[in-house]
């Protein structure tokens, strides 16, 4: 039987196998229970945003309306002109981008060398220092503001963003995270190779952690900005006189009568930075989930 004989035979017996596998029921495309669901999960996650939106772009009588609007008033930026003349707006957004941006590179620094020390390398004391780590995410942060507030004002740093940031430029579900996500992802023998070829460990790291924990880099870098981005109580209380976004927004409701619609207005403000993130980052942070999935 000649080449192209046995390729047309293979190809004919495989043809079936698709329908046989539906006829089966074990197609396993989505149908539309499972789009009805995430339809559902999209709407109850994207409502309040939309209606902010919605309650931003109207006066204060929409929050009073038996049924709420769905459709837009036309009154945002008159909203918006009232947001920028009651707050320092562009100083506590340039603040925010500052401090959000200095706290989640140094997280995802510190994190992916600490996550890669617990995972790949041999020290005496590593199991009883990673769970001493470990065990630091089972103290509330509330617990330590008083003291950390006494070092800030020791070392003169109240009212500076240095304040702010110092605090946050590591953390333990950091290492955690990374540590977690590259002890399965590294192949000891890849390791081995690299250091048989002459490399050193920092070398060693930078060629081979590194490409290996982009994926976990990418989605500890997204959520490490968010939280920085909406922290409130600690920059509150060590930099009151240097405001980020929340904190300068959190001015429209210091006044006697309060008008919840240029609240919102500011609401809406401070989350399309966060908004403008999720678009430019979301396709590099899928493809470089599926990347790490392929090499696992």
């Amino acid at each position: 039987m000649s080449t192209a004989t046995r390729t047309a035979t293979r190809t004919a017996s495989a043809k079936p196998r698709a329908p046989r596998r539906r006829a089966l029921g074990i197609d396993r495309r989505p149908g539309f229970l499972t789009y009805g669901i995430l339809l559902a999960i999209f709407i109850g996650g994207a409502y309040p945003l939309w209606w902010s939106f919605v309650a931003g772009s109207s006066n204060s009588t929409v929050l009073t309306s038996t049924w709420p609007p769905l459709l837009p008033g036309g009154q945002f930026w008159k909203n918006v002109g009232a947001v920028l003349d009651t707050v320092p707006f562009w100083q506590a957004l340039g603040n925010s981008i500052i401090v959000s941006t200095v706290i989640t590179v140094s997280v995802v620094t510190f994190s992916t060398l600490a996550g890669y020390a617990f995972a790949k390398l041999r020290f005496r004391g590593r199991e009883g220092l990673l769970v001493f780590v470990v065990g630091t995410l089972a103290v509330p942060t509330q617990l330590g503001i008083i003291p950390l507030f006494m070092v800030m004002k020791q070392f003169g740093w109240t009212g500076t963003l240095g304040a702010v940031i110092v605090p946050t430029l590591v953390t333990a579900f950091g290492v955690f995270f990374m540590r977690q996500y590259l002890v399965d992802v590294i192949p000891e023998e890849l390791i081995e190779a690299a250091r048989v070829d002459g490399a050193t460990m920092i070398r060693t790291f930078w060629h081979v952690g590194v490409p290996a924990a982009r994926p976990a880099m990418a989605i500890l870098g997204l959520f490490t900005f968010m939280t920085a981005w909406t922290d409130y109580l600690w920059p509150l209380l060590v930099a009151p006189q240097n405001p980020t976004l929340q904190v300068a927004l959190s001015q429209l409701q210091s006044a006697k009568y309060v008008d919840y619609s240029i609240v919102l207005a500011g609401a809406v403000l401070a989350t399309i930075p966060l908004l403008i993130l999720f678009v430019l980052a979301g396709r590099q942070l899928v493809s470089g989930i599926m990347a790490g999935a392929v090499k696992g």
